[in-house]
Parts: structure tokens; C-alpha cells; sequence
């Protein structure tokens, strides 16, 4: 886009800040001065869209001729203004990338908040300001300016130059710099929107990869499915909590299901609509462990070549799920109770504070009062974890679920394999409702999968020799019986039933919806051997 800039208003310095202007006199119409003008625009246009607001100011700085230039912006809170780039040209750098500037009685506060520019001497400064510029004195600035930059909207910052000399800045000088400052708005609220772009688009990708989570979640089976008395009791506490915003924490046994019951306080909670945002910390490394959780700036750390949101900001008004929580390390756990606590965090490599609204849902199968006495957890971020704890019951202590869920899994997976399966033999379920299941749900349902791939006709093989020879509930006489055990007397029940027939429409192998090969192959492994007659 071509831009046209008036030169018309250049006259002899008059005044400035209400005093005349000490510089010499600067004609417009004298070719020199006209031609460095034009040559600092055509420089300045070119930084204004191909380069950086570094660039911006680094080129403007070195055509005024001054010691430093500086771009302030509002901080998102609108508190108060922030450093968002700047040049100088010694090695002395009086602030950074983020450092906050009050609104009260500074030069850059005032000229944002009433659109008027300033120009003047440190000395002048000091007596209209009871803050003027913290960067005036460090930098060794004698004199200084400070424009609005104007947006379509309002101010959107300001735009600051100083000297070392006692060259204070000219009229003519201060007229094409509001010249600039325009420009620049323009340039700055076109990043502005591609950076809002850039967030909105990073967030809906993340977001897509949430709603994918919650898609595998579903294929996966991690739906509520029993009646037993724990678990009802489970879904009660579930019930009472999950309208609040109170912090939950999630205990219990691997692979009970702990992520499920954290999605049902999101779904039953005022924040369903929102996003649930999850992360299991035993799965991330250490390193990146705050990034993951907080986010980071590019060039934050080696392999940081894009920004990151993090899980909390990502879950704004919405629920983060943290699985494994006691594996935070003792360094990371100072700033996720700030969070908690204050709802407040920074991205690594950035000094801005981001606010957040997200509900945190925490998980673990670890003793975390165990952990907090041998001081490998905060006792301060146990307590605020605490707030409402519950307890999902190990698959042991609802055996009279088993058979729900067995058949829960066996339809879902069928319908996914396109398998139709119509029995599940009575002594398949009786085993399984007395085995311990040392890996609860999960070890169930992956058991079932692979039976589903085992059965091509309408009866389930359940391969119980997969299973570790662990004790499961059950014998007459008091003891325990095996795995091993509990399969040789079904396989030597089937194989009387039908007289010692392996083969064929009445045989054993059909009974047992195995293979004759298989039934056979098993016999051998567990000793059974024919009775001689």
C-alpha cells in the first residue's frame, strides 16, 4: 500500500512542551533535508513490512540520530504499559523485553492515557513527573520524546526516543515522527491480528487434539458401566462435587478409570462446554514438563522455535485433568500452587502474567501424605489438592461389575471387528469374576479385546492362559486356586461331559469354543491325560 507523507507542517521550530525549541532552524524546502526525509521513510516502510518492530525502531533511531528508541505497548490486564521492543545504541540495556511501566506519573503513562505527545529535557521531566522515566537517567539521556502511537481505536502505545546530547528534539523533527507513529499503528495492529490469528489457530489445533483425546477416550471404553455399592457410592461424591469449582483429587489403583471420573465432574460441571484439557505427568519429561503446563516463548530454550500455549492457559473456563500429579518434581510444584492459588502464571521465557480460569482435577495411585512425610511433595500444594478427595474402588472390591463389564467390552469390540459373538461360557465368566485383576478396568478390557480377536464364531475364547497364575477367589475347601487350576478343571469338565471327544459338532473344542488343535496343545501344558479304562 502506497503512503503519502505531508511535510507541509515542517516549519521553523517553534515550541516545545511550551518553550522555544533551542535547535537550529529547519526549512523544509532546503534539498538536503528533504531528500534524508524521504530516504528515512523509504528505509522505515520497507522495516514496516518486512522486518520487526526491532527493525522499526532500530532504523528510526539511527535517522534521528538519537541514543535510544523504545516501543511501549499495554499490558493485558491494562494495569500499565510494557516494553515491547527496543534499540540503543551503546551495549547498556536499561530494561528488557516485558518490563512493566506504571501508568502514574510516568512520561510514557501520560502520553498514552491522554494522546498528547511529549517532548523536553530530563530536568523538565523531573519537574512534571514524580516518576518520568526510570530508562532517562540509566541510559544517560539529557533530553527525550514521547508520541502516541494512534490506532483505529484509541492509543494502542506510545513510541519513545532519547539523547545523550542536549539536542533536544526539533518541531520539525516531532512532525515526522507523528508522521511515523501513524504508520507504525498501522504495522502494529496488522501483527497484533496475525499474531491473535496465529493463537487462535495454535489453540483450535490443540483444541482438536483435546476433542481427538476425548474421541480415543470414547473408543477406548472408559464409560461408567456397573451397579455395585462402591461404585454408586464413587458417583454420589461425583455428583455433589462436580457443580462446584473446587479442586478434586482423583485416587486410586492403575487403570481403575480415574481419567473417566474426571471427565464426568467436566461434563456435569458449569464448564462442559469449555474444553477438558488432560496430561499425564508420569509421560512427559522433566524438562519439558513446565513448558507443557504453563507454555513458552519462542527461543525460550533450544528447541523452542515457535510459541506454546500451555495446558492452563489452553484451559481457560474450561477443566485441566492432571494424571499423576505426585510426579511433579519438588521445583515445579511451587508454581503450580501459585496457580491454584492465585490463578496467575508466567510462560517460560516471557515476564508477562497470564491470568487463568481453569479447574484443576488432579489424579494419582501414589500416597501423597506418604510422599509429603519423606518430602518428596509440597505439604502446602497437598492441602490446596485436597480440597475434596475421592476414591475410584479397584475392580477386587466390585466383583459383581465384572460380568457387566465383560459383556460391556465383548459387544463394543465385536461391533469394532465385526464379529458376532452370542455366549460367553459360564465357566469363562465365573473365572474371570474370581480372578483379582491386578490391573484392574484396563486389564480387563484388553483381555476381552483379545479374546474378541480369538473368537471367530459366536462363543468367546477367553485365553485364561494369558493370564499370570494369580490367586482368584474361590474353593470350597477355603484355598486359593490358580488361573492354571481354575482352567484344567474346565477343560477336564468339558471333556467328560462329552466322553473324552475332542473333535467334531459335539465335541470338547466346541464347548470350549476353541480349536481342536488348541484344546489339545492345552491338555498337554496342563497334564491332562485320558483315563485308561
Amino acid at each position: 500500500m502506497a503512503t503519502t507523507f505531508d511535510f507541509s507542517g515542517v516549519r521553523q521550530a517553534s515550541w516545545t512542551n511550551g518553550r522555544p525549541d533551542r535547535r537550529s532552524e529547519e526549512v523544509v524546502s532546503q534539498p538536503d533535508l528533504v531528500r534524508s526525509r524521504y530516504e528515512a521513510l523509504c528505509r522505515l516502510s520497507g522495516s514496516l513490512v518486512s522486518g520487526t518492530p526491532e527493525d522499526w525502531i532500530r532504523h528510526l533511531r539511527a535517522d534521528l540520530q538519537s541514543d535510544g528508541a523504545c516501543i511501549f505497548l499495554p499490558d493485558p490486564d491494562g494495569q500499565g504499559l510494557w516494553v515491547h521492543a527496543f534499540d540503543f545504541s551503546s551495549g547498556t540495556e536499561p530494561f528488557h523485553e516485558g518490563t512493566p511501566i506504571k501508568f502514574d506519573d510516568t512520561i510514557a503513562g501520560r502520553v498514552f492515557q491522554t494522546g498528547k505527545l511529549w517532548s523536553g529535557s530530563v530536568e523538565e521531566a523531573c519537574v512534571v513527573f514524580a516518576n518520568p522515566c526510570p530508562v532517562m537517567p540509566i541510559a544517560g539521556f539529557k533530553t527525550g520524546c514521547m508520541l502516541p502511537i494512534p490506532g483505529k481505536h484509541g492509543v494502542l502505545g506510545t513510541l519513545g526516543l532519547g539523547r545523550q546530547g542536549d539536542s533536544p528534539y526539533g518541531q520539525g523533527e516531532l512532525d515526522f515522527l507523528t508522521q511515523v507513529s501513524k504508520q507504525i499503528a498501522i504495522a502494529l495492529e496488522n501483527a497484533l491480528a496475525y499474531a491473535e490469528i496465529r493463537e487462535l489457530k495454535e489453540r483450535l489445533a490443540q483444541e482438536e487434539v483435546c476433542l481427538e483425546d476425548e474421541i480415543r477416550s470414547e473408543i477406548n471404553f472408559e464409560e461408567i458401566v456397573g451397579k455395585s455399592v462402591a461404585l454408586l457410592r464413587l458417583l454420589k461424591n461425583v455428583e455433589t462435587v462436580a457443580p462446584t469449582d473446587s479442586t478434586v483429587l482423583i485416587c486410586g489403583e492403575t487403570g481403575t478409570g480415574k481419567e473417566l471420573i474426571a471427565r464426568a465432574i467436566h461434563k456435569l460441571s458449569p464448564r462442559h462446554s469449555n474444553a477438558f484439557v488432560k496430561m499425564n505427568c508420569a509421560a512427559i519429561p522433566t524438562g519439558l514438563l513446565e513448558s507443557e503446563l504453563f507454555g513458552h516463548e519462542k527461543g525460550a530454550f533450544t528447541g523452542a522455535v515457535a510459541q506454546r500455549i500451555g495446558r492452563f492457559e489452553l484451559a481457560n473456563r474450561g477443566t485441566v485433568f492432571l494424571d499423576e500429579v505426585g510426579e511433579i518434581p519438588l521445583e515445579l510444584q511451587t508454581k503450580l500452587l501459585r496457580v491454584l492459588q492465585e490463578r496467575e502464571f508466567e510462560r517460560l521465557g516471557s515476564t508477562r502474567t497470564i491470568r487463568t480460569d481453569a479447574r484443576l482435577v488432579a489424579a494419582t495411585n501414589r500416597d501423597l501424605s506418604e510422599m509429603v512425610e519423606v518430602h518428596k511433595f509440597r505439604s502446602d500444594l497437598f492441602y490446596r489438592l485436597n480440597v475434596f478427595p475421592v476414591r475410584v474402588p479397584s475392580l477386587r472390591e466390585r466383583p459383581e461389575d465384572i460380568p457387566l463389564l465383560v459383556r460391556h467390552f465383548v459387544q463394543y469390540f465385536s461391533r469394532q471387528m465385526h464379529r458376532l459373538i452370542e455366549t460367553i461360557p459360564c465357566e469363562t465368566m465365573s473365572a474371570l469374576s474370581q480372578y483379582q485383576w491386578p490391573g484392574n478396568i484396563r486389564e480387563l478390557q484388553n483381555l476381552i479385546e483379545r479374546a474378541v480377536i480369538l473368537s471367530p464364531g459366536p462363543v468367546l475364547r477367553v485365553p485364561l492362559h494369558d493370564l499370570p497364575s494369580r490367586s482368584i477367589a474361590g474353593s470350597d475347601k477355603g484355598r486359593t486356586q490358580t488361573l492354571a487350576e481354575a482352567e484344567r478343571v474346565h477343560i477336564l469338565e468339558a471333556l467328560k461331559d462329552t466322553k473324552w471327544i475332542i473333535a467334531g459338532p459335539k465335541g470338547a473344542a466346541v464347548r470350549l469354543g476353541m480349536n481342536r488343535s488348541t484344546v489339545q496343545f492345552r491338555m498337554r501344558k496342563l497334564g491332562i491325560v485320558r483315563p485308561w479304562k
